[in-house]
């Protein structure tokens, strides 16, 4: 069975793009913890939308939808899951809150692991949601004609405990050596435990549920406030082709994670500058501005298409309905055109015409 030794990270000579990277996340991180200080209930609607976008991506990746409506209602306790679906969604929320508000409670062993993995599947009744896979279970890639072809198989069920044990001590020497950047540590742990696949089901969901986790206990928490989630949903293809890249070679220990830390680098500094572009509205707001004063400076900003959920979610300072109404204004002004109906619908600027 393959080894887990991370000292090796230490000596790896890293590309000017991914030191770079880094190095760009360290600074987004030391503005990020200023503005948290100075204005942090202003930040408790960022939260909020977080979750929600967090659930709802996280759960698309792997085929698990709901309407944005019920999406909303579901986490709002206005309604009861109706569907093994949404069943499933409510348990990746429960899981989610229990980072958000004890990551630093949560080690990184195989028992609490589990324990995560049971809550994530214990809504939907899952028989295996706590325990390590029982089947070997493969990667499999679509071909154009529809058929499928294994593109790698994971660890044995027979093989996995010991694996899942091993890498958790190897991270935990690794992060307690503090030779290795957290930035560089993190993607590659994530990158083996998706190798090794240790669940029947929910290694996708596990995995990003740990990447929030890692980078909460290593100071980075821009995923309180925009989902990284997200950020990996819209870029999907990108995170697949990473992977794919990163795992060649994997069980002969021969495997570049590179292409996957870059990735991951990418996706996390994507999050600190939405971050830092939400805030700016929020500052350039200011406490005397008006709904409307708002929305139309962050339509300003916008170039192409925009949704009334891209508005409500990029000002946090003013509420959903003050939102929309103002967006329904600045619509019958004809600053803004509105295109598409239901939800379909999205917005453009009349000036882009």
């Amino acid at each position: 069975m393959r080894s887990f030794d991370y000292s090796k990270l230490a000596e790896k000579a890293w590309d000017n793009e991914i030191l770079n990277l880094v190095a760009k996340i360290h600074e987004c991180k030391g503005r990020q913890d200023l503005f948290v200080r100075q204005k942090p209930v202003e930040l408790d609607r960022l939260v909020e939308i977080a979750k929600i976008q967090s659930t709802e991506s996280s759960n698309k990746i792997e085929g698990i939808v709901t309407t944005s409506t019920r999406m909303k209602q579901l986490f709002e306790e206005k309604v009861t899951p109706r569907n093994r679906d949404e069943d499933e969604i409510m348990g990746y929320r429960d899981v989610l809150n229990t980072i958000h508000e004890s990551n630093e409670y949560i080690p990184i062993r195989p028992s609490y692991i589990l324990q995560l993995h049971r809550d994530l599947l214990k809504r939907a009744g899952f028989s295996f949601g706590g325990h390590f896979k029982n089947v070997q279970n493969y990667i499999n890639q679509a071909n154009p004609d529809e058929t499928a072809v294994t593109r790698f198989t994971p660890v044995a069920p027979y093989e996995t405990p010991e694996a899942v044990d091993d890498l958790c001590k190897a991270y935990e020497q690794a992060a307690s050596n503090e030779r290795i950047d957290p930035l560089l540590l993190i993607p590659v742990f994530i990158c083996d435990f998706l190798c090794i696949h240790p669940f029947n089901d929910g290694n996708g969901r596990m995995s990003r549920l740990l990447t929030l986790l890692l980078l909460y206990k290593n100071g980075y928490s821009v995923g309180k406030y925009i989902s990284i989630e997200k950020q990996i949903e819209i870029t999907k293809d990108r995170y697949y082709d990473a992977l794919k890249e990163a795992d060649a070679f994997w069980h002969e220990e021969k495997n570049d994670p590179t292409p996957f830390i870059r990735y991951m680098l990418q996706v996390i500094l994507a999050c600190y500058t939405e971050f830092e572009e939400r805030v700016g509205i929020m500052a350039e707001s200011g406490a005397g501005s008006s709904a409307y004063d708002i929305v139309k400076g962050y339509t300003e900003r916008i170039i192409g298409k925009f949704t009334g959920a891209d508005v409500v979610a990029h000002c946090p300072s003013i509420g959903r309905s003050s939102a929309l109404a103002a967006l329904k204004k600045l619509t019958e002004e004809g600053f803004i055109i509105r295109k598409g109906s239901g939800r379909s619908t999205f917005y453009i600027r009349a000036d882009s015409k």
